[in-house]
């Protein structure tokens, strides 16, 4: 690699390198402990001071110096990790510049021109590779040189960041170099003569914290599924810690949930990933769940400055969030003040005058006739660019109409969606124009809300309602009635009392943004509804199922009306997005959403719940429910630890807290009660959710703590959550469930839901989005994990039923097949690999690896070494074991194929063998190589005859016909009879048989008996062939054919020097006449002692699995070296 050319001084130096060659003006360099053969003294001091110093001593073993004749001063032009790297750099300097320099007077011109020609290499190479996004180009590109010698990945190996930190053996650090790259976890380290390499890949981890040891209060913990690793650092420990979460989380979501997950445009090609990208994914995904805003919104700005409230009479510190199509504010203060401004809302962006009281001003106004100052901007001008470029956009994409309406005299007024008269009762959505009506007549009648069409007996208190919707009322005049109203503590609290019906499911739409959702696309729920309804398919007849389960104690659906109104909306959802489809519990909560919504309201707000409120919750293994379950559990030990240190295992409670998350409580509390919870969910998130639950635990802890088992403990809950009451509704609770549960007479309290709501905000409201959402990325680790290791145990179960191998040698070879998926992905086509993991088919499926995948398993453990010839037999087993004809195979058929050539009797072993020489397994386009069978020990022209110990011959030729006869006696006719081999398959059999025997013992001895084996099959063929031409009638032979003459494959046993027998006379398809079947072959092996010892020989397969462990990556890396690579690869001299 080339350096920047820097001055220094050799006096000291002198001591730690050691000169191996020079010239006029250069000099190459070797650091002093690298490729010494002994272990010197010297040597290990300078390893060792290499693996503690972070200094700019700290090089490459090799390097290469500027010397201007006469000069005291040196410069580093070249470093390199291997000598014959060092050499490329010496040889190109000696062939481009050497002979150049001699034309030089000066000297100062020589050490010019040298240093401008290497930047000039620099340059060149840094626009090719992406170590120019780094902060230090210069150390990053280093460290990439050391990351590639000491590691040997692949190129596509990208490396992230290296930091200088300690791995701790028990008690023992050692000091050395961490390095993150895309898909792995690796560790060096060089002290006192010894090295340690550790390689761990991200998908491997199974729990990534921050913990502390004897020494330091402060570590990283790595913990995989058999070993825990301690490491360490003086600097940037909350850096490393996050930056590994972040490449934890992206890699097991891409490789392990691909069911689910929606990868960052700029994380779609993992190579491409750098240090900066990760920081900025972490900020979006706050972004985005801070102001749950969709999935496809990008981060583009994060500005510090204040924002004039109107309420508080002052400027408010925070910060401008900006993004494709948004403008958001957050007070740096939590809670004080949020605002959400969508562009399509906003109707100019506008630059103020600059004065000391209102430093860099811009003003922002939207269509509700408000506007938003926002001061102290540092890059006004920039920003303001921006901003403007990206409202044409959003207004060219989807253009607002005008109020047609509108008086001459007045202003010209946009449309928004919930806004108009500052009271909000009387607010109404506006239709779009005439050219959607057509769509709107087609949707059905059912257009308002269903609580008011079908009451429910006992309606809430008139005065409480009244006073409720006054301060509403009052509260949205002075903050704002559209989505962009100002948020604060206070219409917190309001949330907290219960919103009133008539204003709650306008509000759920503020709240959760679908607002704007429903203004952006006009008419688009009707198309869905006319296209879905009608259909059938797997996920209408699940609705169908589910449409009589929703909500049946209420009168809108006992009626056909709500229930007609609930299939549309979930049809037509299905059809919105078909990756989802319809899970269970999204019946209840779009129940819940059409009693107080609109019907294409309600359908927009459960796009806002699935897509954005509660992601990854409604897949087929509702992994986002379970991390957040996992979150729970850890928020119960920290705010509840008696509770759990009562209930040693928390899972028992993730039973019934489980549908707390899924259903919003809407399952397991009376209605009038949880629609209270929903409206804290659609304003804070699942926040709300959490706290919520704490505060039940905590209002049941006594009893919970006091319980005998775990079902007491949950009759405990039902008990309790049956039993939350709303005041302002006393009529009868709907969704009593739980009564049944209990076994006592005694009436239960009753608690408030607003009193359990204020505890909940009161008690645990202080957990921040930043900390659920590092929880959160904390234990999708844990859950995926646990996801692969359910998988795994249950496809070991299933397979330790059908093999012979041992439980610990499966687990094993299950590891290697999985981790060569992996390979694949790392650095194969992504995309296409990732496909073959489906996380939705049976266990023993979910995993598959194809043809050259195989190839190289089959190379790392089949005991059938063939040398050059064992990738064909690989090709040939894929072949035989893909039944489907998919070109996958899974674990299932790849172990038992390996059980039979380590465990298997002689003649499965055999039986495979055969078939691995027959169709299918053997195809006309077959690769093969030169047939090695031309041996005078082959000649079919000699007569048949075995050697004994003393010399004496015996002719056997008369006893074939009646051997013949005797097999077909003996075939068992209950297992499906095997088609014979022809010769030409007899002769890659025979291939195969030979070269398993190199290398072995007992080579020569394999030889002999294999070539008087099968000397004596070809008799058996001929015989076979002479019986069909006279008529025969042998079972075995083939139909009647012309002639004993040899097929054209016969001249491979001819004898040297021996001319081959005219083919011409032999007809086309003489070749099917020449056979012998499976019994032939079983049978004559049995007659060579050797050949039996030698397939009945016991196999142990732990050495390959050990060997396999070892060299799995290795073979990879030499597979993708051969591969032919493009121009302009870094470091390469020119």
């Amino acid at each position: 690699m080339w350096l920047k050319p820097e001055e220094v001084l050799l006096k000291n130096a002198l001591k730690l390198w050691v000169t191996q060659k020079s010239s006029c003006y250069f000099v190459l360099q070797r650091r002093r402990g690298h490729g010494e053969g002994g272990a010197r003294l010297s040597g290990r001091l300078v390893g060792a001071l290499d693996a503690v110093l972070d200094s700019n001593a700290r090089v490459a073993p090799f390097r290469i110096l500027l010397q201007v004749p006469g000069s005291q001063v040196y410069s580093p032009i070249a470093c390199g990790a291997t000598l014959e790297e060092i050499n490329q750099h010496w040889d190109w300097l000696e062939q481009n510049l050497l002979h150049t320099l001699s034309v030089f007077d000066n000297k100062d011109d020589i050490a010019s021109f040298v240093k401008g020609k290497v930047k000039a290499l620099i340059a060149e190479e840094s626009s090719s590779r992406l170590a120019e996004q780094e902060e230090e180009p210069e150390k990053f590109r280093e460290a990439l040189v050391k990351f590639v010698a000491r590691f040997n990945f692949p190129e596509a190996e990208k490396l992230v960041t290296y930091y200088s930190c300690c791995c701790w053996k028990g008690r023992v650090p050692r000091q050395g170099w961490l390095y993150l790259s895309i898909n792995h976890l690796c560790f060096y380290s060089f002290f006192l003569g010894k090295e340690l390499r550790l390689v761990i890949p991200w998908v491997d981890i199974q729990k990534l914290e921050r913990t502390s040891n004897v020494f330091l209060t402060d570590t990283i913990r790595i913990t995989t599924q058999n070993k825990e690793r301690d490491f360490s650092m003086f600097l940037n420990l909350d850096e490393v810690f996050r930056i590994m979460e972040q490449l934890a989380d992206v890699t097991l979501r891409r490789l392990l949930d691909n069911e689910v997950f929606d990868v960052d445009p700029d994380l779609q090609e993992p190579s491409q990933i750098t240090k900066r990208d990760l920081e900025a994914r972490a900020q979006n995904e706050f972004f985005r769940a801070f102001f749950r805003l969709p999935r496809k919104e990008k981060l583009r700005t994060v500005e510090d400055c204040a924002l004039w409230t109107p309420f508080s009479r002052c400027h408010t510190a925070g910060r401008m969030f900006t993004s494709d199509s948004y403008i958001c504010f957050a007070s740096r203060e939590d809670g004080r003040c949020t605002v959400v401004l969508p562009l399509r809302e906003v109707v100019s962006i506008e630059k103020m005058e600059d004065t000391s009281l209102l430093p860099s001003p811009i003003l922002v106004s939207i269509r509700s006739k408000m506007a938003f100052q926002f001061i102290e901007l540092r890059d006004r001008e920039g920003l303001v660019e921006s901003l403007l470029a990206r409202l044409n956009r959003v207004h060219a994409d989807r253009p607002v109409h005008y109020d047609t309406l509108a008086g001459e005299g007045e202003d010209v007024v946009f449309y928004s969606g919930l806004c108009g008269n500052p009271k909000f009762g009387d607010l109404e959505m506006v239709s779009p124009p005439s050219s959607e009506e057509s769509e709107e007549k087609s949707l059905p009648p059912h257009l308002a809300p269903l609580t008011p069409l079908f009451p429910q007996p006992g309606s809430p208190r008139p005065d409480c309602h009244l006073v409720k919707v006054s301060l509403w009322n009052d509260h949205l005049a002075e903050y704002g009635s559209t989505v962009c109203m100002f948020r604060t503590e206070k219409i917190r609290k309001l949330v907290a009392m219960g919103i009133p019906e008539a204003l709650r499911g306008r509000l759920w739409l503020l709240f959760s943004d679908a607002v704007t959702d429903l203004e952006s696309h006009p008419g688009y729920y009707g198309k869905l509804v006319e296209e879905s309804l009608g259909r059938s398919c797997l996920v209408t007849e699940e609705i169908e199922r589910d449409l009589h389960r929703s909500l049946p104690e209420h009168p809108a659906f006992q009626n056909e009306t709500g229930i007609a109104a609930l299939r549309r909306v979930l049809t037509a959802y299905a059809h919105h997005n078909p990756r989802i489809g319809y899970c269970q519990s999204m019946n209840i909560l779009t129940s819940v959403l059409l009693l107080y919504a609109k019907e294409e309201e309600a359908f927009w707000l459960l796009v806002a719940v699935c897509e954005r409120m509660l992601p990854d919750y409604f897949s087929h293994r509702v992994i986002g429910a379970q991390v957040d379950q996992s979150v729970f559990e850890e928020l119960i030990k920290e705010h509840l630890p008696e509770l759990a240190e009562h209930m040693n295992d928390l899972s028992a409670l993730a039973s019934v807290s489980l549908s707390w998350f899924l259903t919003l409580f809407l399952s397991i509390m009376p209605l009038e009660s949880a629609v209270n919870v929903v409206d804290c969910f659609f304003y804070d998130g699942i926040k709300a959710i959490f706290q919520l639950g704490l505060a039940v635990l905590e209002a049941t802890v006594e009893e919970l703590c006091s319980s005998k088992d775990d079902s007491q403990a949950l009759v405990t809950l039902s008990r309790f959550l049956d039993h939350i009451r709303n005041e302002d509704s006393p009529g009868p609770p709907v969704g009593s469930h739980h009564a049944c549960f209990s076994d006592d007479q005694e009436p239960h309290p009753v608690t408030d839901i607003a009193d359990l709501i204020r505890d909940s905000y009161e008690k645990f409201g202080d957990q921040s989005v930043e900390q659920i959402e590092h929880l959160r990325c904390k234990h999708r680790i844990r859950v995926l994990q646990g996801h692969e290791d359910t998988t795994r145990q249950n496809v070991l179960r299933v397979v330790l039923s059908e093999v012979s191998i041992s439980p610990e040698d499966l687990e094993e070879l299950y590891d290697l097949f999985k981790r060569e998926h992996m390979l694949s992905c790392y650095w194969g086509q992504p995309g296409l690999v990732a496909l073959r993991h489906d996380p939705s088919r049976p266990y023993a499926e979910q995993y598959r690896i194809d043809a050259q995948q195989f190839t190289r398993l089959f190379l790392l453990l089949s005991p059938w070494t063939c040398g050059a010839h064992t990738e064909i037999l690989a090709e040939r087993t894929f072949r035989l074991l893909d039944d489907n004809m998919d070109q996958l195979l899974e674990f299932r058929a790849f172990a038992s194929c390996l059980d039979t050539m380590y465990n298997g009797e002689m003649n499965e072993k055999i039986k495979l063998l055969y078939r691995l020489h027959i169709p299918p397994a053997l195809t006309e386009n077959d690769r093969d190589s030169q047939s090695p069978l031309r041996s005078p020990l082959l000649s079919t022209s000699r007569p048949l005859t075995f050697g004994k110990s003393h010399g004496d011959t015996v002719d056997y030729q008369k006893q074939l016909k009646q051997m013949i006869r005797d097999l077909a006696k003996e075939k068992d006719r209950t297992e499906k009879e095997l088609p014979k081999m022809s010769q030409r398959e007899f002769i890659q059999f025979c291939k195969t048989l030979y070269s398993m025997f190199h290398e072995d013992p007992e080579e020569n001895i394999l030889y002999q008996a294999i070539a008087t084996v099968t000397t004596l099959l070809l008799q058996i063929g001929e015989v076979g062939q002479r019986s069909s031409s006279s008529g025969s009638s042998c079972q075995e032979c083939a139909e009647e054919m012309p002639g004993p003459a040899a097929s054209p494959e016969d001249s491979v046993f001819a004898e040297p020097g021996r001319p081959a027998q005219d083919t011409q006379a032999f007809p086309a398809m003489a070749e099917g006449v020449w056979s012998v079947s499976l019994e032939h072959i079983l049978a004559s092996l049995l007659t060579e002692q050797s050949l039996v010892n030698f397939f009945e020989k016991p196999l142990d397969i732990k050495s390959k699995l050990e060997n396999a462990k070892t060299n799995q990556y290795g073979l990879k890396t030499l597979e993708l070296s051969r591969q032919p690579q493009p121009d302009g690869k870094l470091g390469t001299p020119r």
